[in-house]
């Protein structure tokens, strides 16, 4: 049994603007899918929530071709960079499987309260001072702390972009510089997401037949890079302008109003 061919395009549109705008795709993904009362018994959705990962990072390497070409080809500095900053979501996601807390990742009331974290952040940067150093200067230290904020948003409902953002701006980097190095840092983040999903369906074929088709997991990977890619753009004319704070307003609806869902569904 397949999710039906509209729920899968609706995952894949709020993929494509979340993953991008500072309102955390996993904690609307994990909402969404429990309003759709989608059950991960019948229905993969590890399997969907990659693919279309995968479809937001096309977005990234198409909107930052450039600067990616260059770190593989020129400023190998920046790739070290990248790697520095990749460690410690590799450490939180390590933890998190040791310690068995994957349920936190598939809870909407934990999405619920980090909304209202992520709000917050996006209040706060405002009060931060502006700065004008570009991404390429960036120190290892620097890329070691952004690298945290992008661990710390493994949480649903923390938003990646807008914390590895604002941590940028606290660090002293420029508005453009924070989110040039926050959208690279994705690119790692994400193919190793995808791999060890990869890994893990590779190794339980033969055992677990409730996969989608390949061709609805493609609509929903080319739905989610086509979204993904004009919000991109728009998130960055909006950091230009200064108006990141804009989405703190969104974080702080959606998260009271999954928290008292939640709420009246406990008692």
């Amino acid at each position: 049994m397949d999710l039906p061919i509209w729920q899968i395009i609706l995952l894949a549109v709020v993929q494509g603007i979340a993953e991008f705008l500072p309102i955390s795709s996993s904690g609307h993904l994990v909402v969404l899918a429990t309003l759709l009362k989608v059950d991960p018994e019948q229905f993969d959705l590890v399997e969907l929530n990659i693919v279309l990962h995968a479809g937001t990072l096309g977005s990234i390497l198409v909107v930052y071709r450039r600067q990616l070409v260059e770190a593989l080809t020129k400023d190998w500095r920046i790739l070290f960079l990248l790697c520095v900053a990749t460690v410690p979501a590799v450490i939180a996601a390590v933890l998190l499987k040791i310690t068995d807390g994957d349920q936190l990742l598939e809870s909407p009331l934990v999405a619920g309260i980090c909304l209202l974290i992520t709000g917050s952040i996006l209040l706060l940067s405002q009060r931060l001072t502006l700065s004008e150093q570009p991404y390429d200067k960036i120190s290892w230290w620097q890329a070691w702390w952004l690298g945290c904020a992008q661990a710390f948003a493994i949480l649903p409902g923390i938003s990646r972009s807008g914390s590895t953002i604002c941590s940028g701006q606290a660090l002293g980097l420029s508005r453009e510089a924070a989110a040039t190095f926050s959208f690279l840092m994705a690119v790692p983040a994400i193919l190793g997401a995808i791999t060890l999903e990869l890994g893990k369906k590779i190794a339980d074929s033969g055992e677990n037949e409730a996969g989608m088709p390949v061709w609805l997991l493609l609509l929903g990977a080319f739905v989610s890079f086509a979204v993904g890619w004009a919000s991109l753009v728009l998130l960055l004319k909006m950091i230009q302008r200064g108006r990141l704070h804009w989405f703190a307003w969104w974080c702080f609806a959606v998260g009271l109003f999954v928290i008292l869902w939640q709420a009246t569904i406990g008692d």
